[in-house]
This record gives structure tokens, C-alpha cells and sequence, in this order.
């Protein structure tokens, strides 16, 4: 048995497994009628450069030649680095694939200059926000609140030339409805989308 972590795409046939399973997993968690487009419209939500040094990086941990985990970054800004896409065979699970999936993303992003990571997991999935928290992120949110409130629940850590150093950012309080909190995310969605997309515009015109 043999693991080895590459650098792929979101185009590699390779990393189809990680975005079908990702598709299955949030659907059977969520709904398939919880956003429009279901799962998919999410995970597809952008395009793949936005995962290619040096904005981001897609990695893949496969196990002799098989895809078993996976995760990738993007960028809002010098500084921040969205984990993205973080998912590990649901046969394989408690075995710390996804442990080494994040560690991996941070030294990438590490490498290509950034000192912040965030990342967001939803409120239906306690073993990533358990992953996250045993591994320094500090949560963005009232852990001891209705977390259905939040929905989507934001962490960070610094990572790199700023490893160690505490997070800064405010904690947001919870909605007062679960349709306020769904509100609420895409809000966050819609502001983060046009970081990412002038971020990757403006790298497009720098390399024309």
C-alpha cells in the first residue's frame, strides 16, 4: 500500500472521485433542493484556475493509483487563502486522510506567500468542525449557539510567516432564523466570489 499527494485539476479525471463524492455527500446531508443546482452548482461554482499556482493549488492523496482524499485552495488576497473541496473516501474514513489533506493545502499555501487560511464546513458535518478545531483553526462563530443558525460555519488560522499568531477577525453571532443564516451565507458567498473573480482577472491580465 503505497500514499502519495500530487498536484492535479479540477479538470483531471483524476480528481473526479473527490467532486462526485463531495456532490453525493453534501446532497444526502443538505437536500438536493437546499440550493438551486443542488450540490453540483456549488461545487462547480468555479473555474478550475482559480485552483492553479500561484492563486491556488488542488491536491490529491491517492492510495496505489486510486483517489481516496482531497482538498484545494483559491485566493481572496494577498494574504488569504479559502480552503476549498477538503473530502476523503467515506470507506476510509478516521484514518487522518483528511488530517494530511489540510496540512498539505497550508504548506502550499504557505509556499506561495499566504499567511491566512479560511475555510467554511457545514453545520451537519461535526467531524470537520471537530478536524478543524484540533487543528489550531479558530472558529468564527459561537460554537455553544443553534448552529443552524449559521449554516455555514467559518474558520481561520495563520498560517506560514504569521503561524502561531492569534486570528483577529470578528465572531459573528448566530440569525434569528435559519432563513435569515441561509440569507446571510449567500450574501458571504456573493462578496467572496467577487474577490476570487478579480483576483483571478486580474492575474489573467498580468500574464497576457
Amino acid at each position: 500500500m503505497s500514499d502519495v499527494i500530487l498536484r492535479s485539476s479540477a479538470l483531471d479525471p483524476a480528481a473526479q472521485p473527490l467532486l462526485e463524492g463531495l456532490v453525493v455527500e453534501y446532497d444526502s446531508r443538505y437536500g438536493v433542493t437546499s440550493r438551486p443546482g443542488g450540490a453540483r452548482s456549488e461545487i462547480l461554482r468555479y473555474p478550475a484556475e482559480v485552483y492553479v499556482p500561484p492563486l491556488g493549488d488542488f491536491l490529491l492523496l491517492q492510495r496505489d493509483g486510486k483517489t481516496i482524499a482531497g482538498g484545494a485552495f483559491m485566493s481572496h488576497d494577498d494574504e488569504t487563502a479559502e480552503f476549498k473541496r477538503i473530502w476523503t473516501h467515506p470507506d476510509l474514513r478516521r484514518q487522518g486522510l483528511a488530517r494530511r489533506i489540510v496540512l498539505a493545502l497550508e504548506r502550499s499555501a504557505a509556499e506561495l506567500g499566504y499567511t491566512r487560511a479560511y475555510l467554511t464546513t457545514g453545520f451537519r458535518q461535526p467531524e470537520a468542525t471537530a478536524l478543524y478545531i484540533a487543528l489550531g483553526y479558530r472558529p468564527l462563530f459561537d460554537p455553544a449557539a443553534e448552529l443552524a443558525l449559521y449554516r455555514s460555519l467559518p474558520f481561520e488560522k495563520h498560517i506560514g510567516a504569521k503561524a502561531g499568531l492569534a486570528g483577529t477577525s470578528p465572531v459573528c453571532r448566530p440569525a434569528a432564523s435559519p432563513e435569515e443564516a441561509a440569507a446571510r451565507v449567500n450574501v458571504v458567498k456573493a462578496e467572496q466570489e467577487a474577490k476570487v473573480t478579480s483576483r483571478l482577472a486580474g492575474y489573467r491580465a498580468s500574464a497576457a
